[in-house]
């Protein structure tokens, strides 16, 4: 965890606290070393620091390129970890970068739908974490972000749920095909929404 990363993760812990009530299950399942995905569904520009306040290791995330276009921001960007993607592109330098992440060891952080739900509710999961997860064989975490009413509001309770890692062998992915890689990104969904259903009773 670089200086940048942590100084402002000790400032936002307690004003996210304050914010969102936020509540954290599963964080024992964050393991203290080793490279894994970090994968989870996506509501709001909240969601990567909500989960940089959780989670107790630095997330490196693909961020999307426009947050790049401003040369301050993206340097402070790029000190908390993130890289650029091009959205809908193919966009094999992010690819590699990601994979960089993925051999020093670190936690890597992707958001499963691509893009943020407007209303809540979960979007068709793509590919891109069962991807690096064959290529890398490395072990994806679902995580699962819900609000009280499956939205972002001021002093409402958010729970954050933590899955158990879950390997590529147990995810299907063997031969790198695109039918495996679709139903890696279900299985993966399909453990965010379990979260989703218990965390909302």
């Amino acid at each position: 965890m670089n200086a940048l990363y942590f100084i402002g993760r000790c400032l936002l812990i307690p004003i996210y606290k304050l914010m969102f009530f936020y509540k954290v299950n599963g964080k024992k399942n964050i393991p203290k070393k080793g490279a894994y995905i970090i994968c989870s569904n996506h509501l709001s520009n909240h969601d990567p620091i909500m989960l940089g306040v959780c989670v107790p290791r630095q997330i490196y995330y693909m961020a999307k390129a426009e947050l790049f276009k401003n040369p301050f921001g993206a340097m402070v960007i790029r000190w908390l970890g993130a890289f650029p993607v091009q959205r809908g592109a193919g966009d094999g330098k992010a690819i590699n970068e990601a994979e960089e992440v993925v051999k020093k060891g670190r936690l890597l952080g992707i958001f499963i739908e691509g893009t943020r739900s407007k209303t809540g509710e979960f979007l068709r999961p793509k590919s891109g974490a069962s991807i690096i997860a064959h290529q890398m064989n490395v072990p994806v975490i679902p995580v699962c972000i819900t609000p009280k009413n499956k939205k972002y509001k001021l002093f409402q309770k958010i729970t954050v749920s933590i899955g158990k890692p879950m390997t590529p062998k147990e995810l299907g992915l063997e031969k790198g095909t695109p039918e495996e890689y679709r139903n890696a990104s279900r299985m993966i969904m399909g453990e965010i929404k379990n979260m989703r259903e218990k965390d909302l009773k």
